[in-house]
């Protein structure tokens, strides 16, 4: 007898087995018993042979007229064609290289034959069908009733192993199995009222009803929650036993003298932030914090205040962010927000100022020799940097805040490598600006605490979004730059954002109509810069910005924007996030269905940022009613970062929303999806963090123990791994 770790050519043979391996990785029963069915086939009520066609799932009551084996042309291997008649018609039923089947189809043999109708040389039939024969003498209403009601599975397949082929390969593996332990805690699943494990796995592949098998779909859909909640709550709980090194704040102060002169009242969301992290910071153990917010909510403020803590308790403190024009946005704007505090060691500085260094990979000599030895020496207290941070040049007197921001554009070994530049382990704070709906960040970011800014600061205004649908309306394209007109007019300034710096004219016939036949492609920056800046925006200060640009040229070109010295700014999503100029009120992007949803919402938070409302034109050629054009109609109806997260991940595939490929068969995440299973994956929650407080290290639950080994073993979900 076999169990779920049984090698599976010790069940079906090596030959099939191979294919299988070959195909979908699976090499064991229970890798087999985990490859679930995509749908199910109802073998229907009894078909007339003379009316099927083409394409019909069919199931047939005939008898077997003849039978013969014949080579296949070209090849190896064999084909057995069987004829079949109901009395009223004739169909072929072929087999490959299964000439051993002429035993069972004996002439004159009745039999029920199931399977879909395909056409070859003019001739109907039917390939591999299922079938099941009538014994001599037996009652033929009871075989067809029992036959033809069946659920069929349906699986993911290949050529070399269809789906009926699978399905045999899964009865032989029921039919070897022994009885075998559930690893899920039994008042967990009475709780549920789930069937045992193997119940569940036998009846996904073989139910009696639809019903029989969407219960045993939801046990199977719950253990994938509870395991991977299970997982995380452990991993949080790890992190707890680490220590670290106790921020607390202090009276009198850098924090203090800060507060003091804040120019802006701090938001209720932005408080209650505030306490949660001091709070994290008193602690003798690490902070891990996800702090998400909406484009503008002041996640940067909350997460100055939590580095100029540090930098009170003699601690050191480092952002790390994901391109250089944003790395250098953030040193202009702790530089405007500290005033003198930012000015250590210079003449008439305050007594409780510190310094901010910048490190970034394309720094002059000099500056990166300087930076280098403010970092070492504890000279300067924040330290805001690109990837070149993690340089094995780049050391620290103190390390105690890592400040990530876009946590997403980071990967584990980047953030653990910064990690191991502090004496002891240092707090985490992870910043975001897009969204993530409540069951994604207990799914992906579970291990870490959450703290959201909803609320936007006092005098933000409105932006108000259009789609601009160049095919039906070319004309609107000639208003939006007039639009930009305007508002600089006003003294207002504006972006304009296109998705590539330069395309090979192969790609400018698609546009040719928005500039005329001779045009170059709009969706670059630098041919598109030039072409407004001697058409439809002359006279204004035009300049383009993007990634190849030396660190110099971008920061320069910020800066100028920064002070007004450009008008429009053409650019690529370099200025996505992060990118703070109160003045911008119009933002036009370019092609725009090229750009995911919570793109388009990042960028449009670029305008609107002062005391003026902003604008944000979105330009496309796609139709009406298409994905891409639904999709911006979304962005334009509505403001809400949340909602337009749940849309963009509703538009994914499960494994980008969990930050990793889940389609290789050796993943334990198969069946659960984040927004469709929202309760489950919270009762989920509910019950791992049960579990754990009765036993933390799930001494008291070996087979679970077992299990949650075997997961984290998993290289699919090595994403969990956030610290």
């Amino acid at each position: 007898m076999a169990n779920l770790e049984t090698r599976l050519c010790d069940v079906i043979g090596d030959r099939t087995s191979k294919v299988l391996a070959d195909a979908f990785g699976i090499t064991s029963v229970g890798d087999l018993m985990r490859h679930y069915p995509r749908r199910y086939m109802l073998r229907g009520e009894l078909s007339n042979i003379a009316e099927l066609n083409e394409g019909d799932e069919v199931t047939i009551l005939a008898q077997v007229h003849s039978s013969a084996t014949r080579p296949i042309r070209g090849r190896k291997g064999s084909i057995l064609e069987v004829i079949v008649t109901d009395g009223q018609g004739k169909i072929s039923l072929t087999f490959f290289n299964q000439a051993w089947r002429e035993k069972e189809l004996k002439v004159g043999s009745q039999g029920l034959f199931a399977g879909k109708i395909g056409v070859f040389n003019g001739k109907r039939q039917l390939a591999h069908p299922d079938y099941e024969m009538v014994p001599d003498g037996a009652d033929v209403d009871s075989a067809v009733d029992g036959f033809a009601g069946k659920y069929l599975p349906v699986y993911p397949a290949t050529a070399k192993m269809p789906s009926w082929k699978i399905s045999k390969c899964v009865d032989m593996a029921i039919a070897s199995l022994d009885e075998f332990s559930d690893y899920l805690p039994e008042q967990i699943r009475s709780a549920h009222n789930y069937p045992s494990l193997a119940q569940a796995l036998i009846a996904l592949h073989t139910p009696s009803d639809l019903e029989q098998a969407q219960v045993a779909r939801e046990r199977l859909t719950f253990d994938e929650a509870f395991l991977l909640q299970l997982m995380l709550v452990m991993r949080r709980n790890e992190l707890k036993k680490l220590t670290s090194i106790s921020r607390k704040t202090i009276k009198g102060g850098l924090l203090e003298a800060f507060d003091a002169m804040l120019p802006f009242t701090l938001t209720n969301g932005q408080l209650e932030v505030i306490a949660e992290i001091e709070g994290d910071l008193a602690q003798p153990h690490p902070m891990h914090r996800l702090l998400q917010g909406e484009v503008g909510s002041g996640k940067t403020v909350v997460a100055l205040r939590a580095m100029l803590a540090v930098v009170d308790s003699a601690g050191q403190a480092a952002l790390l962010a994901p391109t250089e024009v944003l790395a250098a946005q953030h040193l202009r704007t702790f530089e405007k927000l500290l005033g003198e505090l930012a000015q250590a060691g210079r003449l008439g500085s305050s007594n409780k100022a510190t310094r901010i260094t910048l490190i970034t990979g394309s720094q002059s000599g000099p500056a990166r020799k300087e930076a280098l030895a403010l970092a070492a020496s504890g000279g300067a207290g924040i330290i805001i940097g690109t990837h070149a941070l993690l340089g094995e040049k780049v050391v620290f007197n103190d390390l105690g805040l890592i400040v990530v921001d876009e946590q997403h554009r980071f990967g584990v070994e980047q953030r653990d490598a910064l990690k191991v530049k502090a004496v002891k382990p240092p707090h985490l704070l992870v910043m975001t600006a897009t969204p993530i709906p409540r069951t994604v960040a207990m799914t992906v970011f579970g291990d870490l605490d959450l703290s959201t800014l909803r609320e936007l600061p006092l005098g933000r205004q409105p932006i108000t979004t259009h789609v601009v649908a160049v095919l039906e309306k070319p004309a609107y394209l000639e208003r939006a730059w007039e639009r930009i007109r305007e508002e600089v007019a006003a003294g207002h300034q504006a972006y304009v954002v296109a998705p590539r710096i330069e395309t090979g004219s192969d790609e400018s016939a698609d546009i040719d109509f928005l500039f005329g036949q001779d045009s170059p492609d709009i969706a670059s920056v630098t041919e598109l810069a030039p072409r407004l800046a001697k058409g439809a925006l002359k006279g204004l200060r035009v300049a383009e910005l993007h990634g190849r640009q030396s660190s110099d040229v971008k920061d320069s070109t910020m800066r100028a924007f920064a002070a007004g010295e450009i008008d429009v700014l053409v650019s690529t999503t370099v200025i996505e996030v992060g990118v703070d100029v109160a003045n911008a009120t119009v933002m036009v992007i370019m092609d725009a269905d090229r750009f995911g949803v919570s793109q388009l919402h990042q960028l449009r938070g670029r305008v609107g940022r002062g005391s003026s409302g902003g604008l944000c034109l979105l330009v496309t050629g796609a139709p009406v009613e298409t994905p891409a054009r639904v999709r911006l109609d979304a962005v334009a109806a509505t403001l809400d970062g949340f909602e337009l997260a749940r849309i963009d991940l509703e538009q994914r595939r499960e494994g980008d929303v969990l930050g990793a490929n889940q389609s290789g068969t050796r993943s334990h995440l198969r069946l659960l999806r984040v927004l469709r299973d929202e309760s489950m994956i919270e009762a989920a929650r509910a019950d791992a963090e049960g579990v754990i407080a009765a036993s933390p290290d799930l001494a008291g639950y070996p087979a679970l123990a077992g299990e949650v080994a075997l997961m984290a073993r998993d290289t699919a979900i090595d994403y969990l791994d956030k610290g």
